[in-house]
């Protein structure tokens, strides 16, 4: 096989990207239904890199049908940055995410105490991967440590009910101040993002790049979804 160009960072990605949209490779939703719609992983990481995604978002969680071998798989399919998307609560857990070709991590903050949370976005910055931080509100983003190095997401979904119920983009949006304490510079709005138009409005509204995978899986044209978001963007 012919080596790769070498990745870019993740947060490099973003600070660069035309359209700032973190697609997700992700086998089934929350509820166990099929999003490849007989597509292999292959086929799904060609539109991606097709409509310009400069991160992708790679879920190995036994939720969604996600395993370590899917990371794997994208790793070796394209040289953009990768983020593993699971609950990693342990340094192994960093290491091997980079082993499989991460670039970032995500680090779940309402299942990890602050103690934890700063011990693992130390050891994630000592691997050379980005910690991207989830929060869902106010106290879990005042724990971020080291936000200006972190990407800090805001989840508009509720990993409480497994991510089974509908998600709530405005309250996540009441977040952004919160997250732009962090220090980050990389403020992220994840998954709920229904519409090319809600997806338009999150970025005006002070958002870097938005994080989406249902529903670029599920549209019937990705270039189409694409255009009117760049569309309702120039607006």
């Amino acid at each position: 096989m012919t080596p790769m160009t070498p990745r870019t960072t993740f947060t490099d990605a973003l600070a660069t990207a035309r359209r700032p949209l973190i697609m997700e490779v992700k086998r089934q939703d929350a509820d166990g239904r099929d999003l490849t719609g007989g597509r292999s992983v292959a086929e799904i990481v060609r539109g991606y890199e097709e409509a310009g995604a400069p991160c992708i978002s790679v879920v190995t969680g036994r939720w969604f049908g996600g395993t370590e071998d899917l990371l794997a798989e994208v790793a070796a399919l394209t040289p953009l940055p990768l983020l593993r998307k699971d609950f990693l609560t342990s340094r192994r857990q960093l290491e091997r995410s980079r082993e499989l070709g991460a670039s970032a991590v995500l680090l779940t903050a309402k299942v990890l105490p602050a103690g934890s949370l700063a011990r693992l976005t130390n050891h994630a910055l000592d691997c050379g991967l980005t910690p991207f931080v989830e929060v869902a509100g106010a106290a879990e983003a005042a724990s971020v440590h080291r936000g200006a190095q972190c990407v800090v997401a805001v989840n508009n979904k509720d990993i409480a009910t497994r991510e089974r119920l509908p998600g709530d983009v405005d309250r996540g949006a009441a977040l952004l101040p919160d997250l732009l304490r962090t220090g980050t510079r990389f403020p992220v709005s994840a998954s709920a993002i229904d519409t090319p138009t809600r997806a338009a409005a999150l970025l005006h509204q002070g958002f870097t790049a938005l994080l989406m995978g249902t529903t670029l899986l599920t549209t019937p044209s990705l270039p189409t979804w694409c255009t009117t978001f760049d569309t309702a963007r120039a607006r």
